[in-house]
């Protein structure tokens, strides 16, 4: 029973340093965004090749997830609805799922698994091979340099390929729903848009800038927590992973509950 506590009392003690250290990292953050654009012209090159890294290289995949998410939608939601002679709900559905729920999670789950790992590996290796200290001694403030790009980069691309998800995924959806009744794209698009409202392109936007925050900010926290051993590199990815994913499942649905309290 005593080792227990002792064990259970250094685990608790450790959780609260690591809640500690996560805040002080987090303010940090929070301080050098507010003077990013002070300092935007040293930090340009990052921030581009990031946003090239994780948005434009991610387009390929998020179209064919989202043309193939949008099908799916549609076939299984015709045939159930027409049964019912309820087949315009199709377009609600097709709305609520990929514009609300799909979309900004199935696009996180992508920059998870290309970017957050990605992030959380290149700065624990760097921190291994001691480039970060090497930053301190040149003077120059490795959040600012290393981090705000990232954060800023992994956000913009969110932002951008959660549209480009929305769209790839009702483009899907027109295409196989004209295998079952050949109609303009124009009718298509006109029904979907009496369905979607302001208030659900807003949230949709909403999630993807926090998830695009917490998948960066995670990753770079775990990357840089890395203590001068390589073989912590993978640990801490993986750590950043479920971290990332979980806090994105949490705030999805603190967001939905917001949204439908409103």
């Amino acid at each position: 029973m005593r080792k227990f506590l002792e064990n259970f009392s250094d685990n608790f003690k450790t959780k609260i340093d690591r809640i500690t250290y996560f805040s002080g990292f987090f303010k940090l953050v929070i301080v050098e965004l507010a003077l990013f654009p002070k300092r935007k012209q040293v930090t340009a090159t990052v921030l581009i090749r990031q946003i090239l890294f994780t948005g434009f290289e991610a387009l390929k995949l998020v179209s064919l997830i989202g043309l193939t998410i949008g099908g799916i939608i549609i076939i299984q939601g015709m045939g159930l609805l027409e049964n019912f002679g309820q087949s315009d709900l199709v377009y609600t559905i097709l709305i609520m799922v990929i514009t609300k729920e799909l979309g900004p999670i199935i696009t996180a789950i992508i920059l998870i698994a290309r970017s957050g790992t990605a992030i959380s590996t290149e700065l624990g290796n760097m921190v291994v091979n001691h480039e970060v200290e090497a930053l301190y001694s040149f003077g120059v403030n490795p959040i600012s340099y290393l981090i705000i790009p990232r954060i800023l980069g992994v956000m913009i691309s969110f932002f951008a390929l959660s549209i480009y998800m929305n769209l790839a995924g009702l483009l899907g959806g027109y295409l196989v729903a004209n295998i079952f009744s050949p109609f303009s794209f124009i009718e298509f698009g006109t029904k979907l848009m009496q369905k979607l409202t302001v208030k659900d392109a807003v949230v949709s936007q909403i999630k993807s800038l926090v998830f695009g925050f917490i998948i960066a900010i995670i990753s770079c926290y775990q990357g840089l927590s890395v203590n001068y051993a390589s073989t912590e590199v993978p640990q801490k990815t993986i750590k950043a992973v479920v971290s990332s994913l979980s806090w994105i499942i949490i705030f999805d649905i603190l967001i939905a509950l917001i949204y439908y309290s409103i």
